[in-house]
């Protein structure tokens, strides 16, 4: 099975190459078949710059560019529409995301799951100067979708997460334009009955750049999706596929 690695990137030209080359040692490490695509959602810095010179040193990586407007939800579209994997992981330009766990994750994935869902909120999950404002509004936000859709599955939000390539046709067309694509994606993928397992990941904040989530910004996109997801799993007919499995 070959992982294509979505990265969405937006002005990282300081941390974009930690992650892009961490991420490729990892998994030729492990040896794992994997594309890295990395998406430049319209930078003004040198991110584009810095992608064409990691381009050139390391044969499974390739970028394309995002076309305006820029948005982490449409630059997540755009990776999606152009992996080549018979899997698909998400994984933060800023470094947040821990390579380790792609690789647990993507063997997670073979155990006969459809996607595999990162928590950083169960025994073994990690978090590492999580702001404690976001935090509040993270467990807030989580409660409310993990009781409305009666979930065993207590970070949605977290955008860290892996799904077969089946999975993400079905779930087209994805609408979010924000970081509200963190909700829509596996809630569409859990709504449909889409086999998945969960397992702790560790999260560290970024420690260079600056961070492009604007909480005022994304509350009422995100709250709107909710309300789509709801509306669409329970108001129409969905084939049930399965059940996730804490793991």
């Amino acid at each position: 099975m070959k992982l294509s690695v979505v990265i969405p990137a937006h002005n990282e030209e300081d941390s974009v190459a930690r992650v892009v080359v961490l991420l490729i040692k990892t998994l030729a490490a492990e040896e794992i078949d994997h594309e890295i695509l990395v998406v430049n959602d319209n930078s003004t810095d040198q991110t584009e710059v810095i992608l064409q010179d990691l381009q050139r040193l390391y044969p499974t990586l390739r970028y394309i560019n995002n076309e305006p407007p820029a948005g982490f939800g449409l630059a997540i579209r755009k990776g999606l529409d152009h992996f080549t994997g018979d899997a698909v992981a998400i994984v933060m330009g800023d470094g947040s995301d821990s390579p380790k766990d792609v690789v647990q994750c993507f063997r997670k994935l073979h155990e006969d799951y459809d996607c595999v869902f990162g928590s950083r909120f169960i025994k073994g999950g990690r978090l590492i100067n999580y702001p404690p404002h976001k935090l509040l509004l993270n467990r807030l936000g989580n409660y409310l979708i993990k009781m409305l859709f009666r979930l065993d599955y207590n970070d949605v939000t977290n955008g860290f997460k892996l799904y077969r390539r089946e999975v993400i046709a079905a779930c087209q067309p994805l609408i979010s334009k924000r970081f509200n694509i963190n909700v829509e994606l596996p809630l569409k993928a859990i709504a449909q009955g889409y086999k998945y397992a969960i397992v702790p990941i560790s999260y560290a904040d970024r420690t260079a750049g600056i961070s492009k989530f604007k909480i005022k910004e994304i509350s009422m996109p995100y709250l709107l999706t909710i309300v789509y997801i709801y509306l669409e799993r329970y108001f129409s007919v969905l084939p049930q596929r399965g059940k996730g499995t804490v793991t």
